[in-house]
């Protein structure tokens, strides 16, 4: 079922969606890039940080007061659930999954799945349920022009940046917990991850022709672009996967393939050497915002 509502836009230069003012993704430097990522190949333009920063200032968040009587709470020692997005590529053959968990404090979603249907997407509901984390709410995603999953790696950090600028904006709160809230929100974290005990890589075979990819880091915007550019600069291909942002990390799980078979152990080295490179070097920080 999809929702016709409207609210928050995108500045995004892509073949398929207009352009927008309000809010600009920060990806990396203003380049085109060929990136493949799910079942095709495809080139798209990241934004430049500079449209970034003059648009950014014009974000003007829900006030606190305001959110915390919606939750029936205003307790400033509560604690904060960590929020959680998760964009899953692998559980649905023709649809991107994608799960929101912010204790129970989300709601319906509404404004979220309108913001993605801007995007040129279809948003359907899929189900909600509580366990001990708190409130699980997953809905599945296709491209409206195609009724098919999402593979642009770009539109996929889109659909991220886009669901954690809503968290922010309709709970605020949730600022401090985001690394995206040094951006975005009016709290940033009161922490930093230090981004080389947080980067975790590891390279795994995962049947014959292909391996698995897992990357854990400190997350920033565009983070999930650079990631898949940065491995399909060595001509690794990105089959599918799955990327979590938890509080102030991205987990990353990719399955990966060299022309058509699974990574030899030099090219896994060679790999992981890149990735650590891209996230740990100096620069990474300022041409993430």
């Amino acid at each position: 079922m999809a929702l016709a509502m409207a609210s928050l836009s995108l500045g995004l230069h892509m073949n398929s969606i207009p352009i927008f003012s309000s809010f600009f993704v920060p990806l990396s430097n203003g380049v085109l890039v060929k990136n493949s990522f799910g079942l095709g190949t495809k080139r798209f333009y990241v934004i430049p940080k500079e449209r970034l920063l003059s648009s950014v200032t014009t974000f003007i968040p829900r006030a606190l007061s305001s959110t915390a009587l919606e939750d029936g709470s205003n307790s400033d020692t509560e604690i904060i659930p960590t929020p959680k997005v998760i964009i899953d590529q692998d559980s649905d053959p023709d649809a991107t999954v994608v799960e929101i968990t912010f204790g129970d404090r989300l709601g319906a979603l509404l404004d979220t799945m309108n913001a993605l249907k801007n995007l040129g997407l279809n948003v359907v509901k899929a189900n909600v349920y509580l366990d001990s984390s708190g409130k699980h709410n997953k809905f599945a995603i296709t491209k409206s022009d195609t009724g098919r999953k999402v593979e642009d790696p770009e539109l996929l950090e889109a659909i991220r940046l886009t669901i954690i600028n809503n968290l922010i904006q309709y709970h605020p709160e949730s600022s401090s917990q985001l690394a995206m809230g040094t951006a975005f929100g009016a709290l940033p974290p009161k922490q930093e991850i230090d981004v080389d005990i947080a980067t975790h890589i590891s390279i795994r075979d995962d049947g014959p022709n292909r391996s698995l990819l897992y990357v854990e880091t400190a997350d920033h915007p565009g983070l999930l672009v650079d990631l898949v550019k940065t491995i399909t600069d060595i001509n690794v291909a990105v089959e599918s996967g799955e990327f979590d942002t938890e509080g102030l990390l991205a987990k990353a799980k990719f399955h990966v393939s060299y022309r058509g078979k699974a990574l030899i152990k030099p090219l896994q080295q060679v790999l992981a050497n890149s990735l650590r490179y891209y996230l740990r070097r100096p620069t990474t920080e300022e041409a993430s915002f």
